[in-house]
């Protein structure tokens, strides 16, 4: 039942249907292939997409944002993933410089919806996968889901 309340709890300044308007800020991250990141196939393993979008939100999260996820952590909260949905286009290779592009979709009570996309750097940019992760902020003490923080919100709100 815990799972329900979480999902149909509405923070007391939203009305049920509303999500923050969000300008949909995107921020970039820069990476290359590494050669443990190959599979037999000699392409990137299809687990490594989702390394690669942690590690994007991380630099973000300092670079972008102003709050590490150590930050987090140093107020008892943490980030859980709930939902990951990946589209591939275009596989990447050992050596293939690309980014990843994030940008937060909406918030509401506890959840983070953060959209992402991944291209290829050279010889021409193009799209490799897109998709989306759903972040739930939880309590570090108790490991349960807690309503994001307003100085969160106002944080991803850029």
């Amino acid at each position: 039942m815990r799972l329900i309340w979480l999902i149909t709890w509405i923070p007391a300044f939203m009305s049920p249907t509303q999500k923050p308007q969000l300008p949909g800020t995107r921020f970039q991250s820069e990476f290359t292939v590494r050669p443990d990141d190959i599979d037999l196939f000699q392409h990137v393993h299809a687990s490594r997409y989702q390394d690669y979008l942690l590690a994007a939100r991380f630099d973000q999260m300092e670079r972008c944002y102003g709050f590490s996820m150590q930050a987090f952590i140093d107020k008892g909260l943490g980030w859980f993933v709930s939902e990951f949905q990946i589209h591939y286009h275009q596989q990447l290779g050992l050596g293939d410089q690309f980014t990843v592009t994030t940008w937060v979709e909406s918030i509401r009570a506890a959840t983070v919806i953060v959209k992402f996309e991944i291209h290829k750097k050279a010889p021409a940019t193009k799209r490799c996968c897109h998709g989306h992760s759903n972040y739930v902020l939880i309590n570090l003490a108790n490991n349960r889901p807690t309503r994001i923080p307003a100085w969160a919100i106002e944080a991803y709100s850029i």
